[in-house]
């Protein structure tokens, strides 16, 4: 980092300290305004926020390093931007409808109390566990590959660069997040997408014309790696439904390599959960004033989502390239002496293009992306939380409390998610396979969620009893996965090497998370629809214009003419891209 490419983070910091300025000028404290910008969100900062707020750390430094080490297996995941299409056509007009300010309330209206308290508890501990974790580990992987020489001595302890990192990104998240609300989160968020994607692509462009071009890195690194459809088990490998792992043999549900069987069936689960009722992605179509305007910044973020496989996953084969070919000096730590990748060190494979390819003072700019990307993540996470919290448990048992006391409750509610966030650093700091650990933990919770919403829009006979029979057996069969996985993920003492080879717990910690989030699924939809069935239909009344079978007429017209024919073109622009992603990506 030199003088200048430390001016234009400085000016980064000052575009963000005179946004949060502006926003605190035009803040209202009332809960409308702090928790949803008061519904007045267009669809550039909708789509923009919606974009920044997922580009997160797990991209940065978990998706190159999953680029360099799988090609582009993972652009599954980022060709989901169709599930955009489906929250802006299918759901935005539920949600917009029904005045919610969290996806619990709107489960609370279409099922029951418990259904809304059970769904806010697992959300919460979600965010701890995967967006706020992983964006600590990501900073500080981030600062410990720019900055490695950096400590502070704080009395007899010594905080090295990956401790500042964290600290120093939770600390001004959440600085910005307290003082502004949902407001600040969006409006920094529209303003980093800006920046990470100009920087992002700068990436690309150096670190292709340091190789050679395109051809090149289709040359050096071979068809394999431009494939989205691996194999049920590794070429070479005679696959079996026993459950073994043997050399030459192995049981195909073991096989982790990204298989086709998993990301056509088990992928979308979890991107129909994630874009379509998370929290932390809703909540920016819910500060919209509109349908209209709520959907366009749905299909905005669409578009702006097919550009990962080219400014994250890109860059890390990209780096792999260069490792091996060595031509630019600095990469050579990610490959070993028969030039395979070393999956930890590929981690660091996004920092590292930067701190070796890229010039001063773009270095800067990038620099600054990389920044916007983790602070985005943790502000959307820490404004998710402080307004489930607020509005899901505090408001119910105080119900009378004033616009002022909900305010302060989210402010306070965001300062313990800090306080949480700097606890858990010890804790993620051991962890390995950062996009693995995230989708593994997702992959584990997403499917009953998915299940009672889609479930619940569609069918009018599902009920509160299908549904909290659901969230219950779907939760406790991903809790009890994540209870045998972690163990052995952190490499706890006496976990460092698994489990028994051959055991029951052997089994199910080796079972592919997409295989086993796939089975979770299954059980939820069947005992949702079951229980359901099984018991007394809900009231016509509760499912006013909550289900497609129950929405009036005049909604119906409304709903209609809230969209044009430019939408239903631009959405069909986004369906055609990732049909030709999928098309060139195939070896």
């Amino acid at each position: 980092m030199t003088g200048l490419d430390w001016f234009v983070v400085l000016l980064y910091f000052a575009g963000l300290a005179g946004i949060t300025w502006w926003v605190v000028a035009k803040n209202r404290d009332t809960a409308d305004d702090f928790f949803l910008a008061g519904r007045s969100l267009g669809w550039f900062v909708v789509g923009a926020s919606i974009f920044a707020s997922n580009i997160g750390s797990e991209h940065l430094v978990g998706l190159a390093g999953s680029g360099a080490t799988s090609g582009v297996a993972l652009a599954h995941y980022e060709l989901h931007a169709w599930c955009l299409l489906v929250l802006g056509w299918v759901l935005v007009p539920f949600y917009m409808r029904s005045g919610v300010y969290t996806m619990p309330e709107f489960l609370e209206r279409r099922f029951s109390p418990s259904a809304r308290w059970l769904l806010s508890l697992i959300s919460l501990v979600a965010y701890v566990l995967t967006k706020i974790a992983v964006g600590i580990f990501a900073g500080g992987v981030v600062f410990g590959t720019l900055l490695p020489g950096l400590e502070v001595q704080i009395g007899s302890t010594v905080l090295n660069s990956f401790w500042i990192g964290s600290v120093s990104v939770v600390l001004l998240t959440g600085l910005y997040t307290v003082i502004g609300g949902m407001r600040a989160v969006a409006y920094t968020e529209a303003a980093q997408t800006i920046i990470l994607l100009f920087g992002s692509l700068l990436l690309t462009l150096f670190g292709l014309q340091a190789l050679g071009g395109w051809a090149e890195l289709r040359t050096v690194l071979g068809p394999e790696m431009f494939n989205l459809w691996k194999p049920l088990v590794p070429a070479g490998v005679e696959g079996t439904w026993a459950p073994v792992r043997e050399a030459g043999r192995m049981a195909w549900y073991f096989n982790g390599d990204y298989p086709w069987l998993g990301m056509l069936f088990c992928a979308p689960i979890i991107g129909l959960w994630y874009w379509c009722t998370d929290q932390y992605i809703v909540q920016r179509t819910l500060g919209a004033p509109s349908e209209r305007e709520a959907r366009r910044g749905t299909i905005f973020a669409a578009f702006l989502k097919l550009m990962p496989v080219f400014i994250f996953i890109v860059p890390g084969m990209i780096a792999l390239a260069l490792a091996r070919t060595g031509r630019i000096g600095g990469l050579e730590s990610m490959v070993g002496p028969d030039g395979q990748v070393i999956p930890h060190a590929a981690q660091a494979a996004f920092p590292l293009m930067v701190q070796h390819v890229l010039p001063s003072g773009i270095r800067g700019i990038v620099v600054a992306g990389l920044l916007a990307a983790l602070m985005s993540s943790l502000a959307g996470a820490f404004n998710a939380c402080s307004t489930l919290f607020t509005m899901d448990f505090y408001k119910q048992f105080r119900p009378d409390a004033s616009q002022a006391q909900l305010v302060w409750v989210g402010r306070v509610a965001t300062g313990v998610m800090i306080l949480i966030a700097l606890v858990w650093i010890p804790v993620i700091q051991g962890a390995r396979g950062l996009y693995e650990y995230l989708q593994g933990v997702q992959g584990y919770l997403a499917p009953p969620i998915a299940a009672v919403f889609f479930f619940g829009v569609f069918n009018k006979r599902i009920n509160a009893r299908g549904c909290l029979a659901a969230l219950t057996i779907g939760f406790a069969l991903g809790i009890f996965r994540l209870a045998v996985d972690t163990p052995v993920s952190l490499g706890m003492d006496g976990f460092a090497g698994g489990y028994a080879p051959g055991s029951w717990l052997w089994i199910v910690n080796n079972i592919y998370f997409q295989y086993y989030s796939l089975l979770i699924f299954l059980v939820s939809s069947a005992v949702l629809v079951g229980v359901s069935y099984a018991t007394d239909a809900p009231d016509p009344a509760q499912l006013r214009d909550l289900t497609f079978a129950t929405m009036s007429e005049e909604l119906r017209r409304e709903s209609r003419a809230s969209w044009t024919a430019i939408d239903v073109v631009n959405s069909g622009i986004v369906v055609a891209l990732i049909l030709g992603a999928y098309l060139y990506f195939n070896g």
